[in-house]
């Protein structure tokens, strides 16, 4: 697997979720080229971020959970026996869909809470939570009171410390499960531009159910859709512009343009 800090390539070869007796996923194989942004769209209950969280395992404490196929980071499957799920989950991040800081900490505990709970130094505190505060651009926000507990800040701010949290663990990947369903417009712009700002060395996988975000911040679209009580599966994938212009599938035409969903 790549060193820290810089982008890698992640695919899914013939993903398929089961829930107890019920499956929730059936043959998704894409591929997320590294320093690119890839959206996964499609209607509530296809599957979208129960797809997200088998990238990094997440999925695994769910109870009940099982899993067929491979998930990739650079060439090494992340299911293989001798690979720590908490290995992976430093390497490739996540954001939920609500903002979550610890609300007993402060901003820059915070930020250096995921260092504490893996056990992991660095003999520069300091300067890697200013880092990781101005990648998330919300540095000159809080710069002047990074020990007020994290809960005084809005919901974007929030949000936005919450990538910085992710992006104090240095990993390659990150993935956003919609970040900006719970925020105003002005926060969601300011997240976006974030997004566009970290894949010139990330590589990053965005779930959301904005339309004209998927067009704005993704290089490439997967469209997730589960019919008739069946499992999620990808419909189309392709560059964004063929997906939401010029799609192949007559139901990713009827769901881009918002003919239901």
């Amino acid at each position: 697997m790549n060193s820290q800090g810089t982008a890698s390539t992640l695919s899914a070869e013939g993903i398929s979720v089961w829930f107890g007796e019920r499956q929730v996923l059936e043959d998704v194989n894409l591929v997320f080229p590294a320093n690119q942004v890839t959206a996964l769209i499609g209607p509530s209950g296809c599957g979208k971020s129960t797809f997200l969280r088998t990238l990094n395992r997440m999925h695994e404490l769910i109870p009940g959970a099982g899993l067929a196929g491979k998930v990739l980071l650079d060439g090494t499957d992340i299911y293989d026996a001798g690979v720590d799920p908490v290995d992976v989950r430093l390497r490739v991040g996540m954001v939920f869909q609500k903002p979550n800081p610890f609300p007993t900490m402060s901003i820059k505990e915070n930020v250096l809470s995921g260092l504490k709970l893996s056990n992991r130094k660095t003999s520069d505190a300091e300067g890697l939570v200013e880092t990781a505060l101005r990648r998330a651009s919300i540095w000159n926000e809080v710069k002047d009171r990074l020990n007020d507990p994290a809960i005084s800040l809005s919901g974007g701010q929030q949000q936005r410390l919450c990538i910085a949290r992710s992006l104090a663990m240095e990993p390659q990947i990150l993935l956003m499960d919609e970040p900006c369903s719970a925020l105003d417009p002005g926060s969601t712009r300011r997240i976006e531009e974030t997004i566009l700002e970290l894949s010139e060395d990330m590589t990053i996988v965005i779930v959301t159910h904005n339309m004209q975000q998927a067009q704005r911040v993704s290089s490439r679209t997967a469209f997730f859709l589960a019919e008739d009580g069946n499992p999620g599966q990808v419909v189309e994938f392709g560059e964004t512009e063929q997906v939401f212009n010029q799609p192949i599938d007559l139901r990713t035409n009827d769901y881009v343009n918002g003919h239901f969903g």
